[in-house]
């Protein structure tokens, strides 16, 4: 069996993740782990697995099939997604809702001129929370998505936070108002005027000696489209607290369509997601949309793409006979 070759590029904890994933498919083999910092300070969670600097990146270009971006949303992937694609073919978890359109269109014109093929805003949300709100939306004209989130730590949120100068190091929960949810599932079909009537984020903050906490907590809740959209809570934390009480990284949260098929008939279709490591579960979504891409690839398809694009076969290592067996 030829095994797709993968490369893992930056690892923090979704790079770890994506690491493990890779041991659970016995149709992959992980080639190498790209990082910016000296390789021989990384340690990795198998010893077979290799680290290569960053700047050895292209040197390997021939040798990859699929590259797995893992950096974060606010600065990393809007500068690494355009040069990786230009050499291979890439996916990522870019989850910039606002900003998915604008990132899409500059990817796909990269990757078509390159030959390339890249699946962007894989994950979890955007990713299969986007599949179901589709779904239900096409079963269910006439109604309304809700999504809600948490409580769980927000990875994209956190690094968002962590790479505000003054600060140390952070992390932040997003948490959804109790009575907001009960008022969906009820079948009520509230309007919810913004986004802060839904959910609420909750920040826990350690400082560099010196940072002014009024001039962090300001420009916290005053960042576009991370913070300013919500009712934000900022906590001034010790590191030795960070650690103790907020070193987990659980999460979650559903989608639900609240709709009618008739005048006097209710339905409600519910997807959910109770996670106990938020980063391993978003690294084996990648994981598994890397297969799809590589079978997407070899069709000749080339350019960007999203897990709307994406069959559900493609994603599994079964045969199409023991999809129609087992699985449909």
């Amino acid at each position: 069996m030829d095994k797709i070759k993968v490369g893992i590029y930056g690892y923090g904890n979704l790079g770890k993740g994506v690491e493990l994933a890779i041991s659970n498919n016995p149709d992959m083999e992980l080639v190498g782990i790209f990082t910016r910092r000296n390789p021989s300070s990384i340690s990795p969670l198998f010893k077979t697995s290799k680290v290569f600097s960053t700047d050895d990146v292209l040197k390997m270009k021939d040798k990859i099939n699929v590259m797995i971006l893992c950096g974060g949303s606010a600065t990393d992937l809007p500068m690494q997604a355009p040069e990786l694609a230009n050499n291979f073919n890439i996916i990522d978890s870019y989850d910039t809702h606002a900003k998915i359109p604008e990132y899409f269109s500059k990817i796909d014109e990269i990757s078509k001129n390159a030959n390339t093929l890249s699946l962007i805003s894989c994950g979890w949300d955007p990713g299969l929370f986007s599949l179901n709100r589709c779904l239900f939306e096409s079963i269910l004209p006439n109604g309304e998505n809700y999504v809600f989130y948490g409580k769980g730590l927000s990875q994209g949120h956190s690094d968002a936070i962590r790479r505000i100068s003054g600060v140390k190091n952070a992390v932040q929960y997003t948490v959804p108002y109790d009575e907001s949810v009960e008022s969906v599932r009820t079948g009520k079909n509230p309007h919810f005027p913004s986004v802060r009537e839904v959910m609420w984020r909750e920040c826990f903050v350690v400082l560099e000696d010196g940072a002014n906490p009024k001039k962090i907590e300001k420009e916290i809740k005053e960042m576009p489209n991370y913070f300013e959209p919500y009712n934000t809570v900022v906590h001034f934390i010790s590191e030795k607290e960070l650690k103790e009480k907020h070193s987990g990284m659980p999460h979650g949260g559903f989608v639900l369509r609240s709709g009618k098929t008739s005048d006097s008939v209710n339905q409600i279709a519910e997807f959910s997601l109770k996670l106990d490591s938020n980063p391993e579960f978003t690294a084996s979504v990648l994981v598994a949309y890397s297969r799809a891409l590589y079978r997407l690839k070899k069709q000749g398809l080339t350019g960007a793409i999203t897990v709307l694009d994406v069959p559900f076969s493609f994603l599994s290592t079964k045969s199409r006979n023991e999809l129609l067996k087992e699985i449909l």
